[in-house]
């Protein structure tokens, strides 16, 4: 494997959406701008950006069920971009051992072909030996820009994560970079990020990370849990680097923490139950997990997915603004939450990705209904506008 100190370092201008101010919009208005309109909903109702109601209703990405596979027996964990005019999606797939990464290839955002695996594991590897989830690209972080992605040293970036055991998220991942010229074959450098080297609710393990490039600085999101065993909590944070070779850990960490926990779902053997008012779980009370940050002129949100302590307990997809990179305060609703008996999402719908297109946002998840170990695992999508029938 390579090391941090072989990447080049290429610190590229940040693009900003920008809004329009009254004089702006009268001289925009007579070439037919429609941006100070749009500036103004976003004010009263700042949330609505980034609402995605209609959802696909079919999955459009599923197990390949082809006899060893990386991806025979599930695929999760969307990272959809945009380069050399197609979209991609970097997702994982299982196969019964261990997640491995593969790569995905569309027109239009909802026909999707397998291109190759991309990120096999390493029998040889301290870190990829079971597992290697190449889990994010820097890219076009605006939310209503193309999610290009951005090339660091002529180079595609990425962070990837690992498992050190044999299973479905088994021990504790670290956390590293990845570089490749054609999306295809990627150099890993050793990881930047290890959980023993952070704070107690970190030290469980280290799951998906976030690349963002805001002002020269890169910002790399994630969640993370306190111990590798039993019922462990997930919260999110963040490390910053201008040089991609030294990572700093927020000391507001983690930013973004579980919801409050309701006295009526604790065991009443527990004392606990008495001693908290009877309220309901937050929805991220037990998970507040997958950050996926991205920006709107000046401000930032966070795409996360929450998960309580109720059984059956269904992960839902949020949100949470802020008015810069790591402060961030949660949305009061649920943004994508899990369907009806018998629809893709039954159980789950969580592990948010988003990428705007042709006037609309998409917002990718993963997909779950059945019980475990039964359960069908797959990739959906919903949008900001509702799908035409030719689609359906």
């Amino acid at each position: 494997m390579g090391s941090p100190e072989n990447k080049v370092k290429t610190v590229l201008p940040d693009v900003h959406c920008g809004m329009l101010d009254r004089r702006k919009f009268l001289k925009g208005a007579a070439l037919g701008c429609a941006t100070y309109l749009c500036a103004t909903a976003q004010a009263a109702d700042p949330v609505a950006p980034f609402r995605t109601p209609y959802k696909y209703p079919s999955l459009v990405l599923r197990a390949s069920e082809e006899k060893g596979a990386f991806d025979g027996r599930s695929v999760d964990d969307p990272i959809v971009f945009h380069t050399n005019g197609s979209f991609y999606m970097l997702y994982i797939g299982f196969d019964g051992t261990g997640y491995q990464t593969g790569l995905a290839s569309s027109g239009d955002l909802l026909t999707w072909q397998r291109v190759a695996l991309v990120g096999p594991r390493s029998p040889g590897s301290r870190y990829t030996k079971y597992n290697l989830a190449i889990s994010s690209i820097l890219r076009d972080k605006n939310l209503q820009g193309t999610g290009e992605a951005i090339k660091v040293g002529n180079k595609y970036l990425a962070a990837w994560n690992a498992y050190p055991a044999a299973g479905y998220e088994e021990g504790a991942a670290v956390i590293g970079l990845a570089t490749s010229s054609d999306l295809l074959d990627w150099d890993l450098t050793d990881p930047i990020l290890q959980p023993q080297d952070g704070e107690p609710w970190e030290q469980g393990g280290l799951y998906r990370p976030d690349l963002l490039l805001d002002n020269g600085t890169y910002y790399l999101y994630y969640n993370a849990k306190d111990h590798t065993t039993g019922d462990w909590q997930e919260q999110s944070g963040v490390a910053t680097s201008i040089d991609l070779r030294t990572w700093t850990r927020a000391a507001l960490n983690p930013l973004l923490k579980n919801g409050p926990r309701g006295s009526v779902t604790f065991p009443a053997d527990d004392p606990r139950r008495n001693q908290t008012p009877a309220v309901p779980d937050a929805r991220d009370s037990h998970f507040a997990s997958n950050p996926y940050v991205v920006k709107l002129g000046h401000r930032f949100a966070m795409f996360y997915y929450g998960y309580d302590y109720r059984r059956p307990s269904r992960a839902c997809e949020l949100l949470a603004l802020g008015a810069d990179p790591t402060h961030f305060s949660k949305v009061p609703e649920v943004i994508i939450d899990t369907g009806a008996p018998g629809t893709i999402d039954e159980t789950y719908a969580h592990k948010p990705s988003v990428i705007y297109h042709d006037g609309a946002l998409y917002h990718f998840y993963c997909a779950v209904s059945g019980k475990y170990p039964n359960e069908i695992r797959g990739i959906s999508v919903a949008r900001s506008r509702p799908w035409e029938l030719v689609h359906l």
